[in-house]
């Protein structure tokens, strides 16, 4: 296996700037998801944290090295989780968690995103269908409220993604000689 190559300076300024706004950016998303959930009187506050949690991986699914890529991780992020909300909702609606049905679940949430033709989405669907129903698990009072939770946190993370990306963009272009920045595509 190759060794890696040291960045160079340019490449070490952008990777920090690039963390940083990650970081303010995740900071935002948690702070607003848990903000508004605190809100909610019906949301305890477990949920409130877990959602959080859940609106930051959002965020930072999301963020990616040019705005256009984050807008088509945005839409994966959306559809995957749209895909997984009516599966879980559904089911959670009458049923308590089994391991089984978080079995067929993430499998019938993957296939769902597949046979729409979204085959990269898949593994996203699966995997948030799983954190759905595990919490279900934890949280067996009204696990139904779980999928609803759980997209409105996606949505304040992909918001808050998108959002930064596109001021992020925005700030890049003005920077004197970062005009070529990976960051306007």
């Amino acid at each position: 296996m190759p060794r890696p190559r040291p960045l160079s300076r340019a490449q070490a300024l952008t990777a920090t700037r690039e963390s940083v706004v990650l970081a303010v950016a995740c900071l935002a998303a948690y702070l607003i998801d848990t903000t508004l959930l605190s809100r909610l009187p019906s949301v305890p506050h477990d949920d409130e944290l877990l959602g959080g949690m859940w609106a930051v991986i959002a965020t930072c699914f999301v963020l990616r090295d040019s705005y256009r890529h984050s807008i088509a991780a945005a839409l994966s992020r959306i559809s995957a989780t749209l895909v997984s909300f009516v599966l879980c909702l559904a089911y959670l609606a009458f049923l308590p968690f089994h391991p089984w049905a978080l079995a067929l679940l993430a499998g019938a949430s993957a296939l769902v995103v597949t046979l729409a033709g979204r085959p990269g989405d898949a593994i996203t669907a699966a995997i948030t269908t799983t954190v759905i129903m595990v919490v279900a698990a934890v949280s067996p009072q009204d696990a139904w409220h779980q999928p609803i939770l759980r997209l409105a946190d996606t949505v304040i993370g992909v918001a808050v993604g998108v959002a930064v990306a596109w001021l992020d963009l925005r700030v890049t272009r003005r920077v004197p000689g970062r005009a070529g920045s990976p960051q306007q595509g």
